[in-house]
């Protein structure tokens, strides 16, 4: 097999939008005129000069329920002290983190569904390798076939593209569409699986495949305006499938929960959530490009200080932290309290923190729990002994390995992807 070199992810992706546009990339199940018209519903436009269609397209917001209430479609019992509930989402409140350790336990973990999570029976499933991309016919692997091979684990966050969403309409007064997800729609786990690369190459992959497309076995996707776009799939360029991404089985030593992607999920450290495709069975690997209504149209940034086309496609997280408390949280004046938090980023280890407690006048640096390491959080500490009763703001900004640093505020964009910029966390001192 011949040595690939790694492309660039967001080159990849544009170039795989224009491709379909002009009639060289394939979008398996979905016809043509339903994306051209879920493109145009959602406010598509030509790019000057380059023939690109661009979309606005996204999955309707859905509508915030009271704590506690019933997530439509979920599984797992969500207690109102550990989640909010966002429709057929369920967020992790922050607090319910505190005393968790460094892993993010299965019962506590988000859980971002597009429709319902199914009921799969392991002993049942079946992964399908298909294409044209493979030297022969279909390979078929069962649960037993992936755990007979050579086993990795490693430990990563998932994070919804919309976490921290809310923030644009609760701190910058801006208005965007989608889930109103505070910080909660992260987790980090102890994956365990088999390498996608072991399972390609085990299914024969040729050298001139470019594309790897997983789809779920989760419910077929209908928009509000009657498309159905199939079940939920999103290619990744053959560079990528090969480097990190698993099929994983396990989390945190157990078998996958149903909410989690049971009995096998794809997993792509740092890149946004809709990569990590649950409840896997079906992996297509093309000689062609591949074109998916998930793929990246639905996952750029549009708004007045972006190109009328759009960003460039989103693949890996931005940065963020957290405080582990609840909102708004109170203190006694005069006591001295241990102040702690999370920060993570999709391009690379978290190396520094710095808290303020007088809304940013000042900054103190934190102490860092965890040796910085990519694709999971760093936990960190801090003590404040608060002066006096009042209301205060606390923040936390980190600092990745890249040198980047949280803003004091996020550009704009209409579907809200992507905050980064430092929460004011409310809290009160008696």
């Amino acid at each position: 097999m011949t040595t690939r070199t790694t492309i660039d992810e967001r080159d990849y992706d544009r170039r795989r939008l224009r491709q379909w546009l002009g009639g060289t990339a394939r979008a398996e199940g979905v016809a043509r005129r339903d994306l051209l018209r879920l493109l145009t519903l959602a406010g598509a436009v030509a790019a000057a000069g380059t023939g690109i269609a661009t979309g606005k397209a996204g999955a309707a917001a859905a509508a915030p329920r009271g704590p506690g209430a019933r997530a439509s479609g979920i599984v797992k019992p969500l207690p109102e002290d550990d989640f909010v509930v966002h429709g057929t989402n369920a967020e992790t409140r922050w607090s319910a983190l505190r005393d968790t350790g460094f892993l993010t336990p299965a019962e506590l973990f988000f859980v971002r569904n597009h429709t319902a999570t199914p009921l799969l029976d392991a002993d049942d499933w079946r992964l399908t390798v298909w294409g044209s991309g493979l030297r022969g016919g279909p390979a078929e692997f069962g649960l037993a076939d992936l755990r007979s091979l050579p086993a990795t684990e490693r430990s990563a966050f998932v994070e919804c593209a919309g976490n921290g969403r809310g923030f644009f309409a609760g701190q910058q007064g801006e208005t965007v569409s989608g889930t109103p997800w505070a910080l909660g729609a992260v987790g980090v786990a102890r994956w365990r699986g088999v390498r996608l690369a072991e399972v390609l190459r085990r299914a024969g992959l040729a050298d001139h495949a470019v594309d790897v497309q997983p789809s779920g076995l989760d419910a077929e996707y209908v928009t509000g305006d009657g498309v159905n776009l199939g079940r939920v799939r999103r290619p990744l360029p053959i560079a990528k499938a090969l480097d990190d991404v698993l099929l994983a089985y396990e989390m945190n030593g157990e078998p996958l929960p149903p909410d989690h992607g049971h009995p096998v999920r794809v997993l792509v450290p740092s890149w946004v959530g809709i990569a990590n495709i649950k409840w896997v069975g079906d992996l297509e690997v093309s000689a062609e490009p591949l074109y998916s209504p998930w793929n990246t149209d639905m996952y750029r940034l549009f708004g007045p200080t972006y190109p009328e086309e759009g960003s460039a496609p989103l693949t890996r997280q931005t940065l963020k932290s957290a405080f582990e408390l609840p909102s708004p949280a109170t203190f006694a004046a005069g006591a001295t309290h241990r102040l702690t938090g999370r920060s993570w980023s999709g391009g690379g280890p978290v190396t520094g923190v710095g808290i303020s407690t007088d809304g940013g006048a000042n900054w103190l640096p934190a102490r860092l729990r965890d040796e910085p390491r990519a694709d999971v959080w760093t936990r960190w500490s801090v003590d404040w002994t608060p002066a006096a009763p009042g209301d205060a703001e606390l923040l936390a900004r980190a600092t990745d390995a890249t040198g980047a640093t949280q803003p004091e505020r996020t550009v704009f964009n209409e579907q809200g992807y992507l905050f980064g910029a430092v929460v004011r966390h409310p809290v009160t001192v008696t």
